[in-house]
C-alpha cells in the first residue's frame, strides 16, 4: 500500500540536518523526495565521519553515519545550481513538485531565481519552506547558525547540566531535529490547506524561534513564577521525586508523576510512613522538600540491586527504568518488538541499518524500502523524467552541472 503522502513530490534543497530531517519524515510518509546535491562533494554530512559505512569488502565508503541518519527514502540528483543551466533544471524540477524545502542563508537563493517569490511566481500553488538559523527578517537575519550555538543562545544550555557544573548541550542536535519536526508539521498543514483552497504557502522557520518555542514548562516557570530557571542536573523542577538514583550496583531513573505513584513507591520499598509524612504528602510538598526526600530515597535504594529495584517498582506500577546505552536500546525486547531497526538494500554495502520512523498508521502503514542514496544515484532517472536527452545529459556532465 502506498504511503499517505504518495501523491506529493518534494524538491529537497536542504543540507546537513534540520531540512533533511523534515524531508526524511515526508519520505517516510510516502512522498517522492528529490534531493539536490553538489556534484563531486554532495551534502556536507557525507564527509562527517568516521564512522563510514563499509562496502561489501569491508572497506569504508564515502557514506558517513551522519548522512545515513537523515536521508532515507530520497532520490539523489547532482546539480550545480550556481550555474544558469543548473538553475534552469532546478526550476523545471520545482514546477513538477508540490513542495520545496531549503536551508540556505536568508535571501541566498534569490540570485539563482530559486527563492520563494521566484518559484511561486512560476507555480502559485507551490509550498515553499525555508529553514534558517534566525528567520527571513530581524537583526540576526544574515547570521549563520549551527545547532550547538542555538542551544546556547536559546536558553537550553542554561538548563542542562549539573547544578554546580558547566553548561551542557544535549547529546543530540536537538534544535535541528525539532526544527525539522516543526517544518514537517508546517508543510503538512500547508498541504491540507492547499487541498481545501488550492493556494500554496511560504513557510519561514527559524532555529532560534524553535528553541524558544520548546522551552515549554521552563519558560512558563519563569513567566508565571518570576524565578529564572537554572541547571538542576537530572532533577525535575516541578515534579518530585524525579531524578537519577543509585542502586547497589548502578543507577536507575525514577519518574514519579503523581501522589498516588509516590504512595506506591513508598509501599514497594517498605517505607509507607514516608507517604504520610507532612513534608512529602503532596507533590508541591515534595518539590519544596526535595533536599530532604532525595537523600532518604538514595539511602534506601542502596539495599537493592538495579534489577531488584526496577522489578519491584515495575510490579508496583511506579515509573522507573535503567539508563541504557545505545546498544542497550536496540537490544530492548520492546524496541525489537516494535521493529524500530531495519536493514535496507544498499548498492555499495549490500545493506544499511536504519532506525525507522516511530509513526504507526493502521490503514496507511509506512514502508521503508529505499536506503539513503549514494551521491547522484538517481540523476539519470530524474533527468529522464524531465525529458533531458542523452546528448544533453553528456553536455551537462562535461560542464560539471550534473
Amino acid at each position: 500500500m502506498a504511503g499517505p503522502l504518495s501523491h506529493i513530490r518534494v524538491l529537497d534543497l536542504g543540507r546537513i540536518m534540520a531540512a533533511p530531517w523534515a524531508t526524511q519524515i515526508l519520505a517516510d510518509l510516502g512522498a517522492d523526495v528529490i534531493k539536490i546535491e553538489r556534484p563531486g562533494a554532495g551534502d556536507d554530512t557525507r564527509s562527517w565521519g568516521p564512522p563510514f559505512l563499509a562496502d561489501t569488502d569491508g572497506k569504508p565508503t564515502r557514506e558517513a553515519g551522519y548522512f545515513l541518519a537523515v536521508n532515507r527514502g530520497k532520490r539523489s540528483v547532482t546539480l550545480d545550481i550556481a550555474k544558469p543551466e543548473g538553475q534552469a533544471l532546478a526550476r523545471q524540477l520545482a514546477e513538477r513538485c508540490d513542495v520545496v524545502v531549503e536551508n540556505f542563508k536568508a535571501g541566498a537563493l534569490s540570485k539563482y531565481g530559486l527563492d520563494a517569490a521566484s518559484l511561486r511566481a512560476l507555480k502559485p500553488e507551490l509550498i515553499y519552506c525555508s529553514v534558517t538559523g534566525f528567520g527571513q527578517d530581524g537583526p540576526r537575519r544574515d547570521q549563520a547558525a549551527y545547532d550547538f550555538m542555538i542551544q546556547a543562545m536559546g536558553g537550553l544550555m542554561s538548563l542542562t547540566g549539573e547544578r554546580d557544573g558547566t553548561p551542557q548541550k544535549v547529546g543530540l542536535p536537538i534544535v535541528d531535529l525539532m526544527t525539522g519536526m516543526y517544518a514537517a508539521v508546517a508543510i503538512l498543514a500547508a498541504v491540507a490547506k492547499r487541498e481545501r483552497t488550492g493556494e500554496g504557502e511560504t513557510i519561514d522557520l527559524a532555529m532560534l524561534d524553535v528553541q524558544a518555542g520548546f522551552l515549554a514548562n521552563q519558560a512558563m516557570n519563569w513567566l508565571v513564577g518570576g524565578k529564572v530557571p537554572h541547571r538542576a542536573g537530572n532533577r525535575h523542577p516541578n515534579i518530585q521525586p524525579q531524578d537519577v538514583f543509585p542502586a547497589r550496583d548502578g543507577h536507575i531513573v525514577l519518574a514519579v508523576g503523581n501522589d498516588g505513584q509516590f504512595v506506591k513507591l513508598c509501599e514497594a520499598i517498605g517505607r509507607p510512613d514516608w507517604a504520610r509524612d507532612a513534608r512529602f504528602v503532596r507533590n508541591a510538598d515534595r518539590v519544596r522538600n526535595e533536599a530532604e526526600l532525595s537523600p532518604l530515597l538514595a539511602a534506601r535504594f542502596q539495599d537493592f540491586t538495579r534489577a531488584e529495584l526496577t522489578a519491584l517498582l515495575d510490579a508496583a506500577g511506579v515509573p522507573c527504568g535503567p539508563i541504557n546505552t545505545v546498544p542497550d536500546v536496540f537490544a530492548d525486547p520492546q524496541v525489537q518488538h516494535r521493529e524500530m531497526l531495519c536493514h535496507l538494500p544498499h548498492p555499495l554495502a549490500g545493506s544499511v541499518p536504519q532506525v525507522v520512523s516511530p509513526i504507526r498508521m493502521q490503514d496507511a502503514p509506512l514502508r521503508f524500502d529505499r536506503a539513503p542514496p549514494t551521491l547522484g544515484q538517481h540523476t539519470q532517472e530524474v533527468l529522464d523524467e524531465l525529458g533531458v536527452t542523452a546528448e544533453q545529459r553528456t553536455m551537462l556532465a562535461e560542464k560539471g552541472i550534473v
